[in-house]
């Protein structure tokens, strides 16, 4: 079967093969509400494959997964492939067949979908925008991902402040981000327990200069200029899977 075979029908094959085990013999890891979510950032080795990671990536999708593909800029990884699903074997599934695609993972990131304990008061459709995202939003081809934490030292300790005194200054924060509406959409998924840091922040703008411009102006709140800690940032830009494979020269 798969061992008879060689090139890109090994490694589509494999993938399938991965698949149907998992459906087979393993239960679904879903959240109790939202979705699970994993940045994954690849650098083109000279094994990747691009029929195989197309193939990879049109069977998530064919399953419901979302897939937002990213072009990077920097060093510090060729491409992104942003995946939220119901499931998340369905994640290690094709974390695992873009591995085998001969893609390199540099780096990653898991969290969930989830509305913030301080936005329990918003309208159900705007619950259920933060736990069931449509992906990649339209006309917003600049993106960024980068995780953040709340500090915990000293005088700067998010976490012995009472819940009214933190609701007031994220109320804050949230009304400065609000201001960008309309050229940018934020998606703050929780990572608490399931990566480093406790969120991560991903933000799809019309252009590159929103993207500067509203991390900027936040810095400024208190909830970010006292508490916040960030971790790396990844910038690029958003693009079909086809267009994204041509621009990291996968031809």
């Amino acid at each position: 079967m798969v061992g008879e075979r060689t090139g890109t029908a090994l490694r589509i094959d494999g993938h399938h093969a991965v698949r149907s085990y998992t459906q087979r013999m393993l239960a679904p890891a879903t959240p109790g509400e939202g979705l699970g979510v994993v940045h994954l950032f690849w650098s083109v080795g000279p094994l990747a494959d691009r029929d195989a990671v197309l193939a990879a990536l049109s069977t998530a999708q064919e399953q419901g997964d979302q897939i937002v593909t990213a072009s990077m800029l920097g060093h510090k990884a060729d491409l992104c492939v942003m995946a939220l699903s119901v499931d998340l074997w369905r994640l290690r599934v094709l974390q695992t067949a873009l591995a085998q695609a001969g893609l390199e993972l540099v780096d990653s990131y898991v969290s969930l979908t989830e509305v913030s304990e301080y936005a329990a008061g918003v309208p159900d459709e705007m619950k259920q925008a933060r736990l069931y995202p449509e992906l990649p939003p339209p006309e917003k081809p600049a993106f960024c991902f980068y995780p953040m934490s709340k500090r915990r030292n000293g005088d700067g300790n998010w976490f012995t402040l009472d819940f009214e005194a933190r609701k007031a200054l994220m109320y804050e924060h949230g009304a400065s981000g609000r201001a960008f509406a309309g050229r940018l959409v934020q998606l703050i998924t929780g990572s608490t327990g399931v990566d480093d840091f406790e969120w991560g922040v991903t933000l799809f703008a019309q252009r590159p200069d929103d993207l500067k411009e509203v991390v900027y102006t936040m810095r400024f709140d208190e909830a970010s200029a006292i508490y916040a800690e960030f971790g790396t940032f990844y910038t690029g830009m958003v693009a079909t899977p086809d267009e994204v494979l041509t621009t990291v020269g996968l031809l």
